[in-house]
């Protein structure tokens, strides 16, 4: 390999923390350490998606940790109760992590390369002033197009403080060095918020350790231990619990079904997870009384991998405006288990394109409870579908890790050997 690099990833997830950002996170350190780059983490306290902090961490402004051979530098932040995270409370969550974790960047071997991984989207600009300080160049990763986001799902309103979130994110574009994202459709927004080609990077999620979840065995005992029906339909949603999910779909759904009376193949929905919507989310499904529907907790690995495996399709959900914003790094996770997929989402999202472009299931329209139980309902009475889907799973191949992390590392060596940014990375 060429010779190594000092490399500061610096995002607010990170292992312990098992879904959303941090696996990706965690596994980029240890791919990059195994290739001989000296990498460090400046990262959080481990809080999602529960939403809070360990006991043992309340309180501690810093520690390091050492995992995968990496340093692993923690920082205290500020993180709203679980259920009352407001855009006000999200908004000072973000500051002080940024905050915290640039004053612990000032004591930290200087890095050629700075891989940023927003949201938080305020990394940007402590990132831009850290470099002017102790120079580096800045590779600006991008797993959710957090103002657009925000603006889609109505947690802030076009104004003032809109146009500040969009300065912001200029701001960061402009000062970096390299602007990467995860799917097509942010290589798109970011030409059309003026990034240059030059500066802009591919860089999808990959599967790695995750990959093959679920291949346990064809048993039962996933089911079993939910009290699932051997005979029933069962439809798993697993991972973040937010609005941006739009679960409550999936609580309509069943009560559609619930509706029908008896059926020869009954459906069931199990929900499994955490995040800021859970609360609510438990009290609808509470307030409904329907037997049809189940929330569980985040699983332990053994048991998520028992459930996945027993269950005959993925649900992924997304809230209506949303999909054009972010990818959902789940959809790699259940495609590597060899699980198709009933995704709920807009014509227009992200998601919608991967399953036209994979053929391994099919998109009913965001927020669209009728049209989602009556596919469920189809798919009971007639299951030959899901044999066809699965079969076209191995689409995923192509975001195998070693693939993926390869031509990144190959883009980051470039970037710190010549300092001079290269065209769009093609995959």
């Amino acid at each position: 390999m060429s010779t190594p690099l000092k490399i500061i990833v610096w995002g607010i997830n990170h292992a312990p923390e098992a879904t959303g950002i941090a696996p990706y996170n965690t596994e980029l350190c240890a791919f990059l350490a195994a290739r001989g780059h000296d990498v460090r983490m400046l990262t959080a306290f481990s809080y999602y998606p529960q939403w809070r902090k360990a006991a043992a961490d309340q309180g501690r402004l810093f520690r390091t940790d050492m995992m995968n051979g990496v340093p692993v530098h923690r920082c205290w932040h500020y993180v709203p109760p679980s259920g009352r995270v407001t855009a006000v409370r999200r908004i000072w969550h973000e500051l002080t992590f940024g905050l915290t974790s640039a004053l612990r960047a000032l004591t930290l071997p200087r890095a050629q390369v700075w891989i940023v991984v927003s949201p938080p989207l305020v990394l940007g600009f402590f990132a831009w002033l850290i470099t002017q300080l102790r120079g580096g160049k800045i590779f600006f990763h991008v797993q959710d197009l957090q103002p657009d986001a925000a603006v889609g799902l109505g947690m802030v309103r076009p104004g003032a403080f809109t146009r500040a979130l969009y300065a912001l994110e200029a701001f960061a574009y402009a000062r970096a060095d390299r602007v990467s994202g995860i799917s097509d459709g942010m290589m798109r927004a970011f030409a059309a918020k003026g990034v240059p080609e030059a500066k802009r990077c591919y860089f999808p999620n990959w599967t790695g350790a995750r990959a093959g979840l679920g291949m346990v065995g064809a048993d039962n005992t996933g089911r079993a231990r939910q009290g699932v029906a051997a005979g029933a339909l069962l439809a798993l949603y697993s991972g973040n619990l937010g609005r941006k999910q739009g679960l409550e779909v999936l609580v309509e759904a069943a009560a559609l079904l619930a509706a029908d009376g008896e059926a020869a193949r009954p459906v069931v929905i199990v929900i499994a997870g955490e995040g800021a919507a859970r609360d609510e989310l438990a009290e609808k499904i509470y307030a409904s009384g329907l037997a049809n529907i189940r929330l569980l907790p985040l699983l332990a690995d053994a048991d998520y991998r028992a459930l996945l495996a027993a269950a005959d399709l993925s649900l992924i959900t997304q809230a209506a405006g949303t999909g054009q914003f972010f990818f959902p790094s789940k959809l790699l996770t259940v495609l590597a288990a060899g699980k198709p997929v009933l995704a709920v989402a807009d014509a227009d999202s992200e998601l919608a394109h991967a399953v036209a472009d994979g053929g391994f299931g099919m998109v009913t329209p965001a927020g669209d409870a009728t049209a989602l139980a009556a596919r469920l309902r189809a798919l009971s009475a007639d299951p030959t579908p899901l044999s066809a889907w699965r079969a076209r799973t191995s689409w995923v191949e192509r975001f195998a890790a070693p693939r993926v992390l390869g031509a990144f590392t190959g883009e980051l060596e470039k970037l710190a050997g010549t300092g001079t940014p290269g065209k769009e990375a093609q995959w």
